[in-house]
């Protein structure tokens, strides 16, 4: 079968570049019916909705901060509100910051959980009330970490918050598999998004040849790239991932528990 969203309604959040933009510009592809999108970024996002809805797909952005408590249930309300229903939810956004357990604050920590844990659990909870309230099922993807396995040193807090989300996502599985809601996470590997590529040169100091280098030390000779990710989180949610729920995908070239 192939990965179709005919018809139907995704809300994505960090939608407005990298990971998030890419999975919106395939489920407009693939046939989705409207797209709720949000990210921080209005002027971005807002360009993302108008060129989508010139495509033919009906669009709507809303700027959200997910540190906000309030977001998630108006990100939900918003969607209901302009397209009737809510079929499929991509969590994309997260935080990246950086800290070990030498150096990590509770501020960081809580700007952490609240944005890559908080946030995707409550839009869950309103994505999940309203499909069920529909009761034609639905499908959730969480877009997670190779990190939440146990993370570097330095993505201690990141880490944890992505452990969380993962525990969150089979909680969820488990708990609406007879509602028929498919609640599914991906483990995503070294990605060559934009934040990434800024992360790299810039704030790590690698420079502009460390693509190159990185890509030559890993076993396909190349990093994933947004377009990766966005195949497997457009068949998650679509029919075509039939009823496998509670799934965590490894989306990397190396396997856990190996030595590398």
């Amino acid at each position: 079968m192939e990965a179709r969203l005919d018809g139907k309604v995704i809300l994505i959040t960090g939608a407005t570049q990298g990971l998030g933009e890419t999975i919106a510009d395939l489920a407009a592809k693939s046939g989705a019916a409207g797209l709720m999108l949000t990210g921080r970024d209005a002027t971005r996002g807002n360009a993302v909705a108008e060129r989508l809805s010139q495509a033919g797909v009906e669009t709507e952005f809303l700027a959200a901060d997910l540190a906000d408590a309030d977001a998630p249930e108006k990100l939900v309300s918003t969607c209901l509100a302009r397209f009737g229903r809510i079929d499929g939810l991509a969590n994309v956004a997260a935080l990246t910051d950086r800290a070990s357990f030498l150096d990590a604050d509770i501020d960081m920590w809580t700007r952490l959980f609240d944005v890559n844990a908080r946030a995707p659990f409550f839009l869950m909870q309103h994505a999940i009330k309203a499909m069920r309230e529909r009761k034609q099922g639905g499908s959730i993807v969480n877009i997670l970490s190779m990190n939440a396995h146990c993370g570097t040193p330095e993505l201690a807090v990141y880490s944890a918050t992505k452990g969380a989300l993962a525990t969150l996502t089979r909680n969820a599985a488990n708990a609406h598999r007879w509602d028929r809601i498919r609640v599914n996470g991906i483990n995503v590997g070294w990605t060559l998004t934009p934040a990434e590529k800024v992360m790299q040169a810039e704030t790590l100091g690698h420079g502009e040849g460390w693509v190159k280098e990185a890509e030559e030390s890993l076993p396909f000779g190349r990093l994933l790239v947004p377009e990766d990710i966005a195949n497997l989180t457009v068949f998650m949610l679509s029919d075509a991932g039939g009823p496998m729920t509670g799934a965590l995908v490894d989306q990397e070239q190396w396997v856990v528990g190996v030595n590398k």
